[in-house]
């Protein structure tokens, strides 16, 4: 931490280096110093901590895909995980580096999101939506470190859902969106959906119109064209705006019925 506040934007955290290698071969980054923490202790774990995984600094986006306790209790992360990057990238990459990474494209960041987990720092604690301010960038301060994310476990009644598409796996996603309905007596009593790719950052949007009532698959299309209707997506060089937007919608429809179906 001393490191850090001496050098200030100057210093960067290597942890799995998957992100900052290529920057750093592609020389978009020149930092003076470079702060090593794997061998710091204690931040290689997944724990249970007050309703939530706590997933330290350390843990490798493989052994987090590996283990028993994301499976069975945070399963919309389980489900995003193999679609980050490919296997070699796994096997080095951390999950808390692709979260502090920012990328609007990235997987975990929009998971995150869209459960309403946080975001755990050498100095406080910051909610997953707070945490994104545009591409690459969020509400770190130069001298502060992650140290760990906290995921909710998923609750009775609860149903996620993660999608998106790309046009090689492990690409970047041209559209990407993940939806957490909890479902009480056959309605829908809260909704938490996000879109990322399409966005500067992973975004939630508005999903109000599904609280207080049964998903069909009329529900589905509607909240789908309302969210595509919201949102501005920049061209790329694999799809015109309009084409990102739709894939947007479709990948909606998909996460709100997959999640409807998981929570009933």
């Amino acid at each position: 931490m001393e490191t850090l506040r001496e050098h200030g934007d100057d210093a960067k955290v290597l942890a799995g280096g998957q992100s900052l290698l290529p920057a750093l071969n592609m020389r978009l980054l020149r930092p003076g110093v470079l702060v090593d923490l794997n061998f710091t202790t204690g931040l290689d774990e997944v724990t249970e901590e007050n309703g939530s995984l706590r997933i330290g600094a350390l843990v490798r986006q493989a052994a987090a895909q590996r283990s028993a306790l994301v499976r069975t209790s945070c399963p919309l992360l389980a489900e995003s995980l193999p679609l980050v990057g490919h296997v070699v990238t796994r096997n080095r990459g951390t999950v808390c580096g692709s979260i502090t990474h920012a990328d609007s494209a990235a997987e975990l960041p929009l998971a995150l999101v869209a459960l309403g987990g946080e975001v755990v720092t050498s100095r406080r604690t910051i909610p997953a939506a707070e945490f994104f301010v545009t591409h690459f960038t969020t509400t770190l301060d130069p001298d502060e470190l992650v140290i760990a994310t906290g995921w909710p476990r998923i609750q009775a009644g609860q149903g996620g859902a993660f999608e998106e598409f790309a046009v090689r796996h492990g690409d970047f996603a041209l559209a990407s969106a993940a939806c957490v309905l909890h479902v009480e007596e056959g309605q829908v009593t809260e909704a938490r959906l996000a879109v990322g790719s399409v966005t500067d950052r992973p975004e939630l949007v508005d999903a109000g119109q599904l609280v207080g009532h049964a998903v069909d698959v009329e529900a589905a299309r509607s909240i789908a064209a309302t969210v595509a209707a919201s949102i501005d997506p920049p061209p790329n060089l694999h799809g015109s705006p309009n084409y990102r937007r739709r894939l947007t919608e479709v990948l909606v429809e998909r996460v709100v019925s997959r999640a409807w179906a998981a929570a009933s």
